[in-house]
């Protein structure tokens, strides 16, 4: 019966893991190394004494957590084989659960939002160091049905395992080092790769794993046996160590952008609710075609809710129109999120700051006190 217990906790322990402990410490070893000056300042700020290598697995340690339990989707994107780029990126883009792509474009606003407590910009800062380890882990970026390869059976080494766990761990620690000395062998990029590398957006490094993941699945279907051998191992390695090497200097290229002008201070926890009301009470009133001009200013507006999408965390509102030609996108966040049910054609009236998210103004909404919904 005890063996019997221990064999069912193995698929359990696969499942929460990516790129597994060695991997995530590598990549964030490899991304330090490429910091630049004001980055890692900003880094060692809110990390302490903690490293960005331990830091990366973060993630992946508080997923149980009854906090964090809302996160399991976030580590992965489930698609369907055979899409054109255009294809995949609508699927990515338009989900109704958030996955690791929409996750990290969230964990960068929250790091640099001026609202955000110095507690949710560190937890920002190792959501993002674990997710771009994690979109460029190809099993990562696969298919749904087979729970991203885990469900795909396979003997490696004279041990049972799964294709999922082959590329997050199985592969990466065959030869026994640890992340230190792989972040050495690895970290060897060109100039010229270097940029090339984070000149390209998240959706780029997506798409690379789905192409991967793409042809990894088309191998292991012509394979007459399951049993992964050595030549697997040779013929494989180049590409967990080029995907290693890129979520590094990608990671590096994430963060110094991100604290380019340094670091962010932390929103004040002693104002209380007196000086927020006071805000809200001395609040302009515009129309919401003239939002995308009030970019850092504390408004109100009036105007009807098209369309919601929950993501998990947070509840996206458009108002004005139905996205992706709203005039103006309400986040609501904690308290605040319960408003956004059942609030689809009807008038709100909302009062915060606004802000520009990829050329269009949005204001985040964590008090419910800030919205009114008729």
């Amino acid at each position: 019966m005890k063996k019997l217990t221990i064999f069912l906790l193995v698929p359990l322990l696969i499942l929460s893991a990516s790129w597994g402990f060695t991997g995530h410490k590598t990549i964030g070893q490899i991304a330090f190394q490429h910091l630049s000056p004001k980055a890692k300042a900003s880094v060692q700020a809110l990390l302490g004494n903690e490293s960005l290598a331990d830091a990366a697995t973060w993630a992946d340690e508080v997923r149980n957590d009854p906090e964090y339990k809302n996160t399991a989707s976030w580590h992965f994107i489930n698609v369907p084989l055979g899409l054109s780029f255009e294809q995949f990126q609508q699927q990515v883009t338009s989900g109704d659960k958030m996955n690791v792509y929409t996750a990290l474009l969230d964990e960068e606003k929250q790091l640099t939002d001026p609202s955000t407590t110095r507690d949710q910009k560190v937890a920002a800062l190792k959501f993002i160091a674990h997710f771009v380890g994690d979109m460029h882990q190809p099993m990562h970026v696969s298919r749904a049905e087979d729970k991203g390869g885990n469900m795909i059976q396979l003997n490696y080494e004279g041990q049972g395992t799964n294709l999922h766990a082959l590329w997050d761990t199985k592969l990466l620690e065959h030869g026994g080092s640890n992340y230190q000395q792989l972040a050495e062998k690895y970290d060897h990029p060109s100039e010229a790769e270097i940029k090339e590398w984070q000149a390209k957006p998240p959706i780029i490094w997506a798409w690379e794993s789905y192409q991967i993941s793409s042809k990894l699945y088309e191998e292991i279907d012509g394979m007459k046996s399951r049993s992964i051998d050595n030549n697997y191992y040779e013929s494989h390695i180049g590409i967990v160590e080029r995907r290693i090497t890129q979520a590094g200097i990608r990671l590096a290229g994430v963060l110094n952008a991100l604290f380019e002008h340094g670091p962010v201070p932390p929103a004040a926890t002693t104002s209380g609710p007196t000086g927020q009301q006071s805000n809200i009470a001395a609040a302009p009133v515009i129309e919401i075609s003239d939002a995308g001009n009030h970019i850092g200013q504390t408004v109100k507006v009036t105007a009807k809710a098209y369309s919601s999408r929950d993501m998990g965390s947070f509840t996206l509102v458009n108002l004005g129109a139905s996205y992706p030609n709203q005039l103006l996108t309400l986040v609501l966040r904690g308290d605040a999120k319960r408003k956004g049910q059942d609030i689809d054609g009807k008038m709100v009236t909302v009062t915060g700051k606004v802000i520009d998210y990829k050329g269009k103004p949005e204001i985040e909404v964590r008090d419910p006190s800030q919205l009114s919904v008729q």
